[in-house]
């Protein structure tokens, strides 16, 4: 048998993740409970749920209280918060950590205009005291561990990952995720890992260090951790639709051998199951149109889908979806997935 090719464990605390452990990223309106379990049934490591905002927990939002419900078979699970005041961050915090999480992360990277516009999220890397005053006062307030994600910096100018990645060690979080961009990039151009590499290699920093963005192949995801040394990996963006890259990713980096790809009929199988499960936990309305994103993604290049795609796309019920996936897979069954790379 093929040695492995990875051979660190990753501790958050106490938390064992294993060796170079692959990260859900906390995604707005995507990682529900549902995908969460079901991407941890295909190789995760550690799920996070929808970024919570503090403002919301502490008005009590029904909406925001949901994002705090947890299911066994997800964990080990983080909740993530996000927020600019240091007292509401920390009743957040604590209203967060009730659920019994294996960890609560600080949002400290969120781009958007309606976050970071208005002093939360990556927003925070124009303040960094603030930003160092409510992680210091979560982690005393809490007896779970404190992680924070954040980026390179607000824009090129101000490329603060460095001594950010220190401080916030010094004030407690006990890993840190550094998504390989600045506020002003957005999700926009390549992701750039080279700082994310100095502070992997910087001898003063003791926490593991997750590497973000533009994980989005085995390939890739074993050159960034060749290159660069990080501890782990968060896959955001390139599981929407395609939850099955923890499993082929991880595949690779243990023995060096890529998957085959799924065919159609087996993605269109898994989609349904995604479909079922988030309707089976969320209810019918609501799963489906969170199933929806995630519906839309992987046959959008196969040739003449487009009238399938639409009807799969504007069906209400489960099992309306059901027969769209099952006409797909059929349809599809002899179609070269080469065609697809």
């Amino acid at each position: 048998m093929q040695k492995s090719l990875i051979k660190d464990i990753v501790k958050i605390g106490e938390l064992d993740l294993g060796e170079k452990p692959l990260l859900l990223a906390p995604m707005e309106d995507v990682t529900d409970p549902s995908f969460r379990v079901f991407c941890k049934e295909q190789g995760a490591d550690m799920m996070y749920t929808e970024f919570v905002s503090a403002e919301a927990l502490v008005r009590n939002v029904n909406r925001s209280l949901r994002k705090l419900e947890l299911v066994e078979e997800e964990r080990p699970v983080g909740i993530q918060i996000y927020g600019k005041d240091v007292d509401k961050m920390v009743v957040a915090a604590q209203m967060a950590a009730e659920a019994k999480p294996e960890l609560i992360d600080l949002n400290f990277g969120c781009p958007v205009k309606k976050i970071a516009g208005k002093g939360s999220g990556s927003g925070l890397l124009l303040d960094i005291p603030k930003m160092l005053a409510i992680t210091k006062a979560v982690v005393k307030a809490v007896d779970v561990p404190v992680t924070a994600k954040t980026r390179l910096g607000w824009d090129s100018d101000s490329l603060v990952i460095e001594s950010v990645a220190e401080q916030l060690q010094d004030v407690g979080v006990q890993a840190l995720c550094i998504h390989g961009r600045t506020r002003e990039q957005m999700y926009n151009g390549e992701a750039d890992w080279t700082l994310i590499g100095k502070v992997k290699a910087n001898p003063r920093m003791k926490i593991p260090i997750i590497g973000n963005g533009d994980v989005d192949s085995p390939q890739r995801a074993k050159m960034f951790i060749d290159k660069y040394g990080v501890d782990a990996l968060m896959i955001g963006r390139a599981s929407i639709g395609k939850p099955w890259i923890f499993r082929e990713i991880k595949h690779f980096l243990q023995t060096g051998v890529l998957l085959p790809p799924l065919t159609i009929k087996e993605q269109a199988d898994l989609m349904d199951d995604i479909v079922k499960k988030s309707c089976a936990m969320i209810g019918e309305r609501r799963g489906i149109l969170h199933a929806r994103r995630h519906l839309a993604i992987p046959f959008r290049d196969l040739p003449d889908i487009r009238p399938l795609r639409i009807q799969l796309l504007r069906e209400k019920s489960v099992s309306g979806i059901s027969n769209v996936l099952k006409e797909i897979g059929e349809k599809y069954a002899s179609y070269p997935m080469s065609e697809l790379e």
